[in-house]
């Protein structure tokens, strides 16, 4: 999109803004407000008239700049407590307190919603004064907030940011005449909704690649690559018909050896270094995947004399004994080559297959392709899944014969980096239009674009 810009420019004397409209005008944001209330907790909700929907930080919706449709808080509230305090629609709300390094606190969002609701203690109400567009205003608040102009407000204790208010609205911003505050909020109400459908379709993209990816593995190694191939019953609910030349074996016959991590005090807070023996722990396995992220390290002496039972090698199998909503048990991966010593910690299991009969990245593959199952089946637990070494070991692996597992761990390969490189062309292409809807939202609320004359 090409858009005019304005006739004469002068300096605004505001490093975050630039020069803006010689017609604007430059003012402490506070000139914008007319009052700013903190929002109450309240009380436990009493089903009576005083109950009332509360919004947290947690519905924010940073991307869209508004408050989530849905509000799950119900507190109670007194009629006298929500004097100046019940939200109405197009009220501005700003973060009082939260945030972290990677989101800092100071984010405001405008409350779109016909529903009565107050906002929480963390939280502040802005009531903006006459002539003043809360539009506008709105995406105003974002272009600074992504220019870090939020950050020199910031107090930090015990870990959690508090916004200065009133140093925050002391900080300066453009004030464009009431009827531009208006056109410029409407052309990026409209421009902004584009790339959102955009930014959508993009992650509804990643959706079906995640989806792609994991029926093409699940399918290779449960039905093979030859689609005419005769089939049998395996006998096994997740595993369903199986090529009729496979067979079926406990993951325990295939072991030459197995271990899980040890329990209890086998590794204490001293024992841990900078360096040593790598720890393996259960973020590090993934479905087919080892991840490294942040490395554990224990002593190497106390491991040798103490845990070498739990050592693990290059290529052994690795499963994952316990498990949640987000990572299911019995997930499965290969250690990978170059990591020296390392040992499982507890819920964390090692086999060692022979690799006569069985190809590990094939048996890792199928392994996780059925880890959905284990969790609802195999498993005990409530909140956290788990399934113990025994229960692991008689799992039941389809094998077809060694070359015809070599070609389909090395077809998964394939498959699996033509979607990587999809998915990593999807991920750019939704920064890049993150990129652009930050970029825009700066450029009209500063005046760097004149969007006036711009057809609806």
């Amino acid at each position: 999109m090409s858009l005019p810009t304005y006739r004469d420019y002068e300096d605004s004397g505001v490093a975050w803004i630039g020069h803006i409209p010689s017609h604007w005008k430059v003012d402490r944001i506070k000139a914008s407000v007319s009052f700013a209330r903190n929002g109450i907790w309240g009380e436990e909700p009493q089903g009576d008239e005083n109950d009332i929907a509360c919004v947290r930080v947690a519905d924010f919706d940073r991307e869209r700049l508004e408050v989530n449709p849905q509000i799950p808080t119900i507190r109670s509230v007194t009629a006298k407590e929500r004097l100046n305090r019940l939200l109405n629609k197009g009220d501005l709300l700003l973060e009082k307190s939260g945030g972290g390094e990677q989101q800092p606190v100071g984010q405001v969002v405008r409350y779109q919603l016909d529903m009565p609701a107050v906002c929480s203690n963390f939280v502040a109400r802005i009531c903006l004064k006459q002539g003043m567009n809360t539009g506008y205003w709105n995406y105003v608040h974002s272009a600074a907030y992504s220019m870090g102009v939020n950050i020199g407000s910031i107090n930090q204790t015990s870990g959690i940011q508090n916004l200065d208010q009133d140093r925050y609205f002391n900080e300066r911003a453009p004030f464009p005449p009431e009827a531009e505050q208006v056109g410029i909020a409407a052309f990026l109400d409209r421009e902004t909704a584009k790339i959102d459908t955009l930014i959508a379709e993009q992650e509804k993209l990643l959706t079906l690649l995640a989806e792609k990816r994991q029926a093409t593995i699940s399918h290779a190694v449960t039905k093979g690559l030859n689609p005419d191939v005769p089939m049998k019953d395996s006998g096994v609910g997740w595993l369903g018909e199986v090529p009729s030349h496979w067979t079926l074996t406990p993951l325990a016959r295939l072991s030459l050896k197995r271990c899980d991590g040890p329990f209890g005090s086998g590794i204490k807070s001293e024992h841990y270094t900078d360096n040593g023996a790598l720890v393996i722990r259960l973020q590090n396995i993934r479905a087919g995947l080892f991840n490294i992220g942040e490395p554990v390290f224990i002593d190497e002496r106390y491991f040798l004399k103490e845990l070498r039972g739990h050592e693990v090698r290059d290529g052994d199998l690795l499963v994952a004994g316990l498990g949640d909503d987000n990572n299911l048990l019995g997930r499965a991966c290969i250690a990978p080559a170059g990591l020296g010593l390392a040992l499982v910690k507890a819920d964390c299991f090692r086999f060692r297959l022979d690799t006569e009969r069985a190809e590990p990245e094939f048996v890792a593959w199928q392994l996780s392709s059925g880890a959905a199952y284990d969790a609802g089946v195999l498993a005990t637990g409530t909140t956290r899944s788990r399934i113990p070494l025994s229960v692991m070991s008689s799992r039941q692996v389809a094998l077809p014969p060694k070359d015809e597992q070599a070609v389909i761990a090395a077809f998964i390969v394939e498959e699996n980096s033509k979607l990587d490189t999809l998915k990593i062309e999807t991920q750019r292409a939704i920064t890049l239009l993150k990129e652009r809807r930050s970029g825009l939202i700066s450029a009209a609320v500063t005046g760097q674009i004149d969007v006036r004359n711009a057809a609806p």
